[in-house]
């Protein structure tokens, strides 16, 4: 497909990032009023801004088959609760020990240890209750199908895997296949996850379409990876609103200390241009796709 204009992505992402949180803040304080330090630890957890990137590709995925966006509303709420609850889990002390994410205290610190394993907790069930809603205006193939990917990202087959390699791997030395292996489970599987989703949404998915598209989220999954590895290195506490520089005190294995920063960045741009390549028999539609592909190797923060 010819590119003869670049898809105006950031106001996309502000769209959708308007519709999720609307979303997902209708189902949080929908919560019941029991527990009130759980329940608020709980909205802190969500609502404190962030890109919302694997939300946007739900939304950009059912896009891109002709799906309706109001179909992708419950998914997209999913995979951001998911997201989310390993946020709380990863800055505990006893994993990363992380005091500031998305520029404000992290949860621990604004509650305490305990409230913030719960709430990470309690965010993981109600994914997966909102995907299995009786009323869930999704056809009950699709959200099995759904649930299964979202539990297999979320679970030893990704994430938790992931951040288990992550943990074992400080202060060692790792291969750039091993790497990469640890960052495909730890990040891409969610990612990955959140694209098949949003097709499945649409309910118009093909088998081939599927293919192609797990191939570009994994692309952009790695990619996601290796721009935060960069980033970890260039960029400042207050632009990412996290601690920065904190991979390189942990002495984590990155992209950025096997390959260098040229080579890294390098490396990020092959992966955009592959996740494009996988694209390639999708129409306008799939635009948004390809803007987020792009925007995930230049962003800032």
């Amino acid at each position: 497909m010819a590119e003869s204009t670049v898809f105006a992505i950031e106001p996309y992402m502000l769209q959708t990032r308007t519709r999720l949180e609307k979303v997902l803040r209708e189902q949080l304080e929908a919560l019941p009023q029991r527990a009130p330090r759980l329940r608020e630890a709980m909205l802190y957890a969500c609502l404190q801004g962030g890109k919302r990137v694997r939300p946007t590709l739900v939304y950009a995925a059912a896009a891109a088959l002709g799906g309706p966006l109001e179909r992708a509303d419950i998914p997209a709420s999913a995979v951001e609760l998911i997201h989310c609850y390993s946020l709380v889990h990863d800055d505990l002390p006893s994993m990363d020990n992380d005091n500031l994410r998305r520029g404000k205290p992290t949860v621990h610190i604004a509650f305490d240890e305990a409230t913030a394993i719960l709430a990470g907790d309690a965010l993981q069930a109600m994914a997966f209750r909102l995907l299995s809603e009786p009323n869930l205006a999704l056809d009950a193939q699709a959200r099995l199908q759904m649930i299964h990917l979202l539990s297999s990202a979320a679970g030893f087959e990704g994430m938790v895997s992931g951040q288990s390699i992550d943990f074992d791997a400080v202060g060692k030395t790792l291969e750039v296949t091993q790497l990469q292996t640890m960052h495909s489970l730890k990040t891409g599987a969610l990612i990955t996850a959140s694209v098949l989703m949003g097709a499945l949404s649409s309910e118009r998915a093909s088998p081939s379409q599927l293919i192609s598209l797990r191939e570009y989220a994994e692309c952009v999954g790695l990619a996601f990876q290796v721009q935060d590895d960069i980033l970890d290195v260039t960029s400042d506490t207050a632009t990412l609103g996290k601690t920065q520089g904190a991979d390189q005190a942990l002495n984590k294995p990155t992209y950025v200390s096997l390959l260098g920063l040229d080579g890294a960045s390098a490396k990020a741009k092959a992966l955009c241009d592959e996740a494009l390549a996988a694209l390639l028999g999708f129409d306008e539609r799939a635009e948004a796709l390809r803007g987020i592909a792009r925007f995930t190797v230049a962003r800032s923060s």
